[in-house]
């Protein structure tokens, strides 16, 4: 089956036409994509990417933050509006800028359920609490009627025990820390999820709410009470527990490790861990076209306040557990974390730091980039995603034998282009020389060539660079042989001015973007 998609590769880069078409037309120097990820790719087998510009300075102050928790738990969200965890996150770590009324609000958002009618936010049980559920690590809490009460009386036992799962994947299984101990807060040392009616489209979130060593904090977690239909159209009530479980059960694991995190590493690792709770639900792959498979060109570490791209990325993660196992991430965080004995470092050193011995990040990050465009050679589930297109591509022949394409690639990014054998170049001579002109070597510029041979098998080539960013590689051409050679340029650049104010890694503004590229395919025997 393998082969047969694989072999299938070469028709989706071309547009569905038989190998042998001419490619429509593309601008040799066009730097901005023309469609999802170029103007080609099977339409009816891809799907599309959001546009995006690199997002301005951001950084939001107590009153901004306080404003954003309150319109997104009052069901007012905006769409530049971060998630629930992660507004009450910001809340949570400029609380202490606030004074007055505005501390006082800041602090009911904060506080759980069970503050009580008499929150100000309107946001606290409304009856009295029923005896929680719990285990000897959890604590279930919920109310016997009213708006927030479970459908049945069997549901509060069905979460406990959907958590109890989710706790012994992420933490016994998978050895990441446990959530810190509150005290006494919600009754006991045990960690507390409560069930309330949180409104349409918000799932659920978790919350820190004490500081405890450094940057890590206790928490808690608010579900919704029974993920209605009319609330919750898509999925079922049980897909969507268990899918909000484990994504926002790991916000609280991060917590333990560093909460003041860069937020493309706490949403696409949260996402990424869906794939571990529920892998059936396939509910992250609503994410995909704002991933790199789908939008190449859009920054690994963009934190977007009006799309998706953080959520999107978890196949970047999905892509590394793969190669090398589950625990690289949780190595990851473990050179993210704040304690002691901890890396310290933000999410890019973080994954440098990890990444060192198994060949760097550049390296990886490029054959991530290139292997995209073959899904199903490169994840688990490959075979079931989208065909992705690529920026542009060429059929050459024997009287067309050169063509060249440019373009400006932004730092954690990349683009790729297809050079296809046509007329003429049936012989087992002909031979296509891919030259690269990128950056200087120290801002890590990379360029992988891959050979989609007609019998399904790939030849995966890096192009060796030199100090000007230059290299060559030739390869095989021959029609009969070869249906698709790609080439994936890459701009792997991790070189920032941090504490910017931007939502990138660190904070910071790339020191590389706009980076030029081009590559030239030239037919030769």
């Amino acid at each position: 089956m393998r082969r047969l998609l694989t072999t299938a590769v070469a028709i989706a880069l071309m547009g569905g036409a038989a190998l042998s078409a001419p490619a429509p037309a593309v601008a040799a120097d066009n730097d901005t994509p023309t469609g999802p990820i170029g103007s080609l790719g099977r339409p009816s087998e891809r799907l599309a990417a959001p546009q995006v510009a690199l997002p301005d300075a951001w950084s939001p102050t107590a009153t901004d933050a306080l404003a954003a928790a309150r319109r997104v738990l009052d069901g007012k969200a905006r769409p530049a509006d971060p998630s629930a965890t992660l507004a009450l996150r910001d809340l949570f770590m400029k609380k202490s800028q606030l004074r007055g009324a505005d501390l006082r609000r800041a602090e009911a958002l904060l506080a759980r359920p069970t503050d009580g009618p008499g929150d100000p936010q309107g946001f606290g049980y409304t009856v009295a609490e029923a005896p929680p559920v719990c285990n000897t690590r959890l604590c279930l809490h919920y109310v016997p009627s009213g708006t927030d009460a479970p459908p049945t009386p069997e549901w509060p036992a069905q979460n406990l025990a959907v958590l109890d799962s989710v706790w012994t994947t992420i933490v016994d299984q998978l050895g990441y820390r446990a959530p810190l101990t509150d005290g006494a807060a919600g009754g006991s040392p045990l960690f507390d999820v409560y069930l309330k009616d949180l409104g349409t489209g918000l799932y659920g979130f978790c919350a820190p709410e004490r500081q405890v060593k450094k940057r890590t904090a206790s928490g808690y977690c608010v579900l919704d009470n029974d993920y209605a239909a009319a609330q919750f159209p898509t999925g079922t009530p049980t897909d969507n527990l268990t899918v909000t479980a484990g994504h926002e059960f790991f916000h609280a694991v991060q917590f333990a490790y560093d909460y003041g995190e860069d937020l493309w590493m706490m949403e696409s690792t949260a996402t990424w861990m869906e794939e571990r709770i529920a892998t059936l639900v396939n509910d992250n792959r609503q994410y995909l076209p704002s991933s790199q498979l789908y939008a190449p060109y859009v920054p690994l570490d963009v934190f977007s306040r009006t799309s998706t791209f953080q959520y999107g990325n978890w196949i970047f993660w999905e892509y590394l557990s793969t190669r090398y196992g589950l625990g690289i991430v949780n190595k990851a965080w473990k050179q993210a974390g704040s304690l002691k004995g901890d890396g310290g470092k933000n999410s890019i050193p973080a994954l440098e730091k990890v990444l060192k011995g198994k060949g760097g990040l550049t390296k990886n990050y490029a054959t991530f980039a290139a292997g995209n465009l073959t899904p199903a050679a490169n994840y688990p589930e490959g075979a079931e995603y989208p065909f992705p297109g690529v920026k542009a591509a060429k059929a050459l022949s024997k009287n067309k034998r050169t063509k060249r394409y440019g373009a400006k690639i932004n730092h954690l990014a990349s683009m790729s282009y297809a050079f296809t054998p046509g007329k003429g170049l049936g012989a087992k001579k002909w031979k296509l020389a891919v030259s690269v002109t990128g950056p200087d070597k120290r801002t890590s510029p990379a360029a992988v060539v891959v050979v989609h041979l007609v019998n399904g098998n790939r030849q995966v080539k890096l192009v060796k660079l030199n100090r000007g960013g230059d290299g060559r590689k030739t390869v095989a051409f021959s029609s009969k042989r070869v249906g698709a050679v790609t080439v994936t340029l890459v701009n792997a650049s991790t070189r920032y001015q941090c504490n910017r104010r931007t939502v990138l890694a660190c904070g910071g503004r790339p020191l590389d973007d706009r980076s030029r590229f081009s590559v030239t395919g030239r037919v030769t025997k």
